[in-house]
């Protein structure tokens, strides 16, 4: 096996840098859909250790990622994405050790039956193949992608923003030396060694090399995955999250769950992006929630009904409805019961999580049912949309579309299956 690429901003010839790339991520694929649950946990832990091992230096080169985001006046959601400390490096390493301590998939018999003629059949976990994943100012997400991965028998190759090409090294170098370390195959884990957005026109035609590609950022980005890939794509393209307080709704649970559903970080997708109230109790639920956003620094923008509660509210647009703000802003309507927030949600929502908050069990029921969204939720904030919160131990994505996988793309939707028939000399009549 070749050495893997040195790292460096650019190349004159993506063609062939992206063609090694894909080469050695397909050679790596038959070993390491075979790699032992053993070893593939090792090579986690392994990572895991370094990256603890090497935080002073991971956090030096993050510093040169802000130093640079400044300068190119990244937006505030971006900044707080790029953003690496301590603790958030803490939380990298525990990742890739809950992602370790998760289930194998791969071999997992999903189904198994005997036919009349006594031919037996399983439907078996698989590796998908080579994952390629593009993503911007999330350096976490380099190690998390990686460890999902190789989890799952997947070797990944790892595009990062450019914003965060100093990050998203620092870690590589932690990643790339474990798996060789527990005995996988050198192509396991590589990352795109350029800032170029050529290298990503590259990447979405390697259809002899990549089996999925998912992409993790902005809007542009997704929309341009969508439009040029010729590889599948696991995405989303916005999260316009919804909270919905309706008549049944207890108040301070109300107050509560839409503060934290909000402010407890409005860079993520999961940040609640809107927030309906039933006229039944918007007189007595809603001036208290808005007076708790007000204080907590968020920008309103509400209808009529809305603004006649509070003044600081100004007046919200048809486009507000289908905003994904990604910052201390927040649109309010209030709806005249369950049918009209679920009608809201299914026509102006992205289809990625929405919530009801109401001590109505029958109510909840509907909500849940008949929002058509990945994630759903009753009592519980919007910002639980995370595949670690889910017990998945990291996520690769969250896809609102319905192919293969939807919600958080964990280890399991990182597999496919194949059927596995054993017989006795059958022969079909």
């Amino acid at each position: 096996m070749t050495p893997a690429p040195a790292l460096k901003e650019q190349s004159q010839d993506f063609h062939a840098l992206m063609r090694e790339l894909g080469m050695r991520a397909r050679a790596a694929a038959g070993p390491l859909s075979r790699a032992t649950t053993a070893a593939k946990n090792r090579a986690l832990e392994l990572a895991a250790a370094k990256v603890l091992e090497n935080a002073p230096a991971i956090l030096r080169a993050n510093a040169l990622d802000l130093a640079e985001a400044r300068g190119a006046a990244l937006s505030a959601a971006m900044t707080d994405r790029l953003m690496l400390d301590q603790k958030r490096i803490d939380a990298i390493a525990k990742g890739l050790r809950e992602v370790a301590a998760l289930p194998d998939p791969v071999g997992k018999v999903m189904a198994e039956w005997t036919r009349p003629n006594g031919m037996r059949i399983q439907r078996v976990c698989v590796p998908l193949g080579v994952v390629g994943v593009i993503y911007e100012s999330r350096p976490n997400v380099t190690a998390d992608a990686a460890a999902l991965c190789l989890k799952a028998g997947n070797p990944v190759i790892l595009r990062g923003g450019s914003e965060s090409l100093h990050s998203s090294t620092a870690l590589y170098e932690c990643l790339r030396a474990a798996p060789r370390e527990a005995g996988l195959p050198d192509g396991a884990i590589q990352l795109v060694p350029t800032r170029d957005r050529a290298a990503v026109g590259e990447m979405l035609t390697m259809v002899e090399f990549i089996d999925v590609v998912v992409p993790r950022g902005g809007r542009s980005l997704v929309d341009r995955v969508q439009r040029e890939s010729r590889v599948p794509v696991f995405a989303h393209l916005e999260g316009i999250c919804h909270t919905y307080v309706h008549a049944g709704a207890d108040i301070d649970m109300a107050r509560k769950v839409t503060l934290n559903a909000k402010m407890r970080r409005t860079g993520i997708c999961g940040a609640t992006e809107t927030l309906l109230v039933d006229r039944a109790v918007a007189k007595t639920h809603l001036p208290p929630i808005l007076d708790d956003l007000a204080k907590a620094g968020c920008e309103l923008r509400g209808d009529g009904a809305t603004q006649a509660m509070d003044k600081r509210v100004v007046p919200a647009t048809e486009q507000d409805w289908r905003t994904e703000y990604l910052d201390a802003i927040l649109s309010v309507r209030v709806v005249d019961g369950l049918d009209q927030a679920i009608e809201h949600v299914n026509t102006y929502g992205s289809h990625h999580t929405d919530c009801i908050v109401t001590k109505d069990a029958a109510a909840a029921e509907r909500f849940l049912t008949e929002v058509d969204s990945a994630i759903v939720l009753h009592n519980a904030s919007t910002q639980f949309a995370d595949g670690g919160e889910f017990g998945m131990g990291a996520e690769i994505g969250i896809s609102t579309g319905r192919l293969h996988a939807r919600g958080p793309v964990g280890v399991e939707q990182l597999t496919t299956y194949k059927y596995v028939v054993r017989g006795s000399g059958q022969l079909r009549p």
